[in-house]
């Protein structure tokens, strides 16, 4: 693979402290492959759930069979899981328009959510706009320790809060990501203050990093993408919306239309992918974890800033590593670009995304476009000029990928080792 045997021996260096944290990745992988085991057996899966659907898809026994499996899965009263749902800025832009009305307020009390959500709730100015349609929004930001601003929270609830957006992962930040028990925590302290207030959970690249999902700590909807972690690797498009079935409900009259709801939406042929995707899921999730932990442990121990840092407990497959230069960014990107089976040649330049707000480089060699469980990393070209890593099939492809993103450092005279 033409790495640096110097760099390879650094990388090899940190795996033998690794090992206890990696069984208990294990550990949880087989916990969640059973539940999803046992979530498919309960609900009768079996060959017509993989037959092609077309047109209206009345009747599509594998769709409607596999919003079993998840709201089974979740422990939720429904779910609409549709390769209609073209990502996950897209279930979440459905799920909020399916349940705000003109004249309700929705509110994020962890600060500012991801970059594609700014035109979605209308923070920045977009045709089609939540604001467009007379709803407001408020935040609430973190305190500087990552902590909930209880106080801040409480007073920003007012008569015209509707739905409160919990975003699990950290997005383009450095701060933490949310475990289970601490989104737990914090819906029991708005549900105390308003009972009727819908709380959303955007559960993107955190699916089966724990033995628990935050519909089972209070969430009335959880939220995500099949070309992440439920996915497997396998689904080749597709969203999720699992949780209380007046509100999945809701979500499914604007993803089609008024009347017909959930009726409709033929799943055409990717129903075997979807379902053996999902069976994937908890392995590769945890391959992704793996090599999450390994690239904090390597830059770690070279100076660099990394969120989370090689100890702390993981709650997605994230990892941030600040860079502290728009070069380092880029010769990062492609290094993970080369160790792609896919696209391996290309390289990686940063570019002015839709979406977002300066230009952002994208390194993706992977079998469905703009898969994050897949081995990619990306990142804003701006201060403090993070690069945020995830995915990996397997741990192996994972590894050799931040591996390989050292050597391209290493080999450009931007790191030392």
């Amino acid at each position: 693979m033409k790495i640096d045997p110097g760099v390879a021996a650094y990388c090899e260096g940190v795996l033998p402290d690794l090992k206890e944290r990696f069984a208990k990745i294990d550990e949880i992988a087989e916990y969640n492959q059973l539940k999803v085991i046992k979530a498919m057996q309960d609900n009768r899966v079996n060959a017509d759930c993989f037959h092609y659907a077309s047109g209206y898809g009345y009747d599509d026994v594998g769709r409607d069979t596999l919003e079993k499996v998840y709201a089974s899965l979740f422990k939720t009263e429904d779910a609409l899981v549709r390769p209609l749902i073209a990502c996950g800025t897209h279930a979440l832009s459905t799920a909020l328009f399916g349940n705000l009305r003109p004249g309700d307020e929705l509110l994020s009390p962890v600060g500012k959510p991801y970059d594609t959500l700014a035109s979605v709730i209308g923070i920045k100015e977009a045709k089609g706009s939540l604001a467009e349609y007379g709803i407001s929004y408020r935040q609430v930001d973190l305190k500087a320790d990552g902590s909930f601003d209880y106080e801040g929270i409480k007073a920003a609830i007012t008569k015209k809060t509707k739905l409160v957006t919990i975003q699990r992962s950290k997005g383009y930040q450095t701060r933490p990501t949310l475990s289970v028990a601490r989104i737990g925590e914090l819906i029991a302290f708005i549900k105390g203050i308003r009972e009727d207030v819908i709380c959303m959970v955007d559960n993107c690249y955190g699916e089966f990093v724990e033995k628990t999902e935050p519909s089972e700590v209070g969430a009335d909807m959880v939220v995500g993408s099949l070309i992440k972690n439920p996915g497997g690797g396998l689904a080749p498009i597709g969203g999720y919306i699992c949780g209380r079935a007046d509100c999945v409900e809701n979500a499914a009259y604007r993803l089609t239309t008024p009347g017909l709801g959930k009726e409709v939406g033929a799943s055409l042929d990717v129903m075997r992918s979807f379902y053996q995707g999902l069976f994937f899921a908890p392995t590769v999730v945890a391959s992704a974890l793996k090599g999450a932990i390994f690239a904090a442990n390597i830059y770690e121990k070279l100076g660099f800033s990394v969120v989370p840092n090689g100890s702390e407990e993981r709650y997605d497959i994230i990892q941030a590593v600040t860079l502290e230069n728009k070069e380092r960014v880029i010769a990062f990107c492609r290094g993970i670009q080369a160790a792609a089976p896919v696209d391996a040649y290309v390289t990686p330049e940063p570019w002015p995304m839709p979406g977002y707000d300066c230009d952002v480089i994208m390194a993706a060699g992977a079998f469905i476009q703009g898969s994050s469980i897949e081995l990619s990393a990306d990142g804003p070209i701006k201060e403090p000029y993070n690069v945020y890593f995830q995915g990996g099939l397997t741990w192996a492809h994972s590894k050799l990928g931040i591996i390989s993103s050292l050597d391209h450092l290493v080999k450009a005279g931007l790191v030392t080792l």
